[in-house]
């Protein structure tokens, strides 16, 4: 059942995507929804980002999540390699845990 709700996902992703490219000729959008899309698109992504990093399941994930959230945001603002973004976060979230901060 696993194997076929995944091959179902592939088989659904590349056709979409497939979709996409033969459709694009043929397909006129406003100025306006043209405008409109990418900026969708962000806010969408800033969504999940944002639900990602307050939420645990249904409940919220307590600040040691979002600080380190923040931290990693403000090092990837400021340019920081990929690997660092990503460390720092991590630890900031382990420590402010090991400390007690939920």
């Amino acid at each position: 059942m696993l194997i076929a709700a995944i091959i179902a996902l592939g088989v659904g992703t590349y056709g979409m995507r497939l979709g996409g490219v033969l459709l694009r000729g043929r397909l006129k959008l406003s100025a306006t929804l043209e405008r409109i899309l990418p900026m969708a698109a962000a806010a969408l992504l800033a969504a999940l980002a944002g639900t990602a990093a307050l939420m645990a399941g249904t409940h919220f994930a307590g600040p040691a999540r979002p600080l380190g959230v923040l931290v990693g945001g403000v090092l990837a603002w400021r340019k920081a390699p990929f690997v660092v973004v990503v460390l720092a976060a991590a630890a900031t979230a382990a420590l402010l845990r090991l400390a007690g901060v939920p």
